[in-house]
């Protein structure tokens, strides 16, 4: 993570050229300088609409301050330009997730599955658009892809957590809780912290 060293004025137009800018960029959204971030990216774009990385950056920083419009835009624009760009598509089919547009986000999904069917963020994230669909059946074998793409994995196992609470099944959960604790201690707290004694 870049630091800034008390940095705190307007950024000059062009110190070190568009690389530089993009560092800096991506160095004010590690540091949760988001509007900062799209200044810069905004100005990266207007001397080159193609930029793909710079478009996707700002998606980020819009995502990160929930101008999820914005975000979806940006995303979009990505995907276009790069049909390959995987975490352009995941992240779209988040915003639109998050913007209530179900059906388009598995469309998105769908798409980055084509591109690699191996792609376990877009298995863990359509079985959170199926749930909040109600449809189980298919979020769980989302969610069993993922697993079985990715069995040591912190979100694929989240994700089966979720699908358990969301079927009311507190043994599954208190299984996936406890195999969290080894895969990510500080997110199985969470989850401990809200439905079982830590203690135990």
């Amino acid at each position: 993570m870049q630091e800034f060293d008390g940095f705190e004025g307007p950024v000059k137009s062009e110190p070190g050229g568009p690389e530089k800018q993009y560092e800096l960029a991506l160095a004010c959204i590690d540091n949760e300088r988001y509007n900062q971030a799209v200044g810069i990216l905004d100005r990266l774009i207007e001397g080159d609409r193609r930029n793909v990385n710079a478009l996707y950056s700002r998606g980020v920083a819009h995502m990160s301050t929930g101008n999820y419009r914005q975000a979806g835009q940006d995303f979009l624009r990505a995907v276009a330009l790069d049909r390959g760009f995987l975490h352009a598509y995941k992240n779209l089919g988040f915003v639109q997730l998050t913007m209530g547009k179900e059906k388009t986000a598995i469309t998105t999904l769908e798409k980055a599955l084509e591109v690699d069917p191996d792609y376990v963020d877009a298995y863990c994230l359509l079985g959170d658009v199926y749930i909040d669909i109600g449809k189980y059946d298919k979020a769980r074998s989302m969610i069993e892809k993922a697993l079985e793409l990715d069995p040591d994995g912190a979100e694929p196992h989240c994700k089966m957590a979720m699908y358990c609470l969301s079927q009311g099944d507190f043994k599954g959960l208190r299984e996936e809780h406890l195999i969290l604790k080894r895969l990510d201690p500080a997110l199985a707290s969470q989850i401990g912290g809200l439905f079982f004694d830590e203690n135990e």
